[in-house]
């Protein structure tokens, strides 16, 4: 799916009231221009993050900080820090993990926020 749908989907769904992320988690990263740790992310994480069981549990979705806040998040704290990683299941928050730890313990914190999510979003 190319970028462009898929920010059209997502628009759909909100006008019609239904959050991008019914009946499913994501996980959010917030985000912001100019951050090295975010940078380091984007290297040693995302590009296997869609190819990992975690990522089909929890898709990632990407948030700049210092755009519009998204009208489906209203009820999630924003955060100043990044990068910050938010897990969402059904509109609501799990769980954070707070700045990029590097590569290992990053897993090792993202498999402990994942293992609160309902069976149902456990794959």
């Amino acid at each position: 799916m190319t970028k462009a749908l898929s920010v059209w989907i997502t628009s759909v769904l909100i006008v019609l009231g239904i959050p991008p992320s019914a009946g499913a988690a994501e996980l959010l990263m917030l985000e912001q221009p100019g951050c090295v740790w975010c940078a380091r992310f984007n290297r040693e994480i995302a590009p296997a993050w869609p190819k990992t069981p975690e990522g089909q549990r929890a898709p990632l979705r990407r948030v700049d900080i210092t755009g519009p806040w998204p009208a489906d998040l209203a009820d999630i704290t924003r955060e100043r820090f990044t990068p910050t990683f938010v897990l969402m299941e059904n509109g609501r928050e799990i769980g954070r993990l707070r700045g990029y730890p590097g590569d290992e313990f990053f897993w090792f914190r993202i498999d402990e926020l994942l293992a609160k999510l309902s069976p149902a979003s456990q794959g």
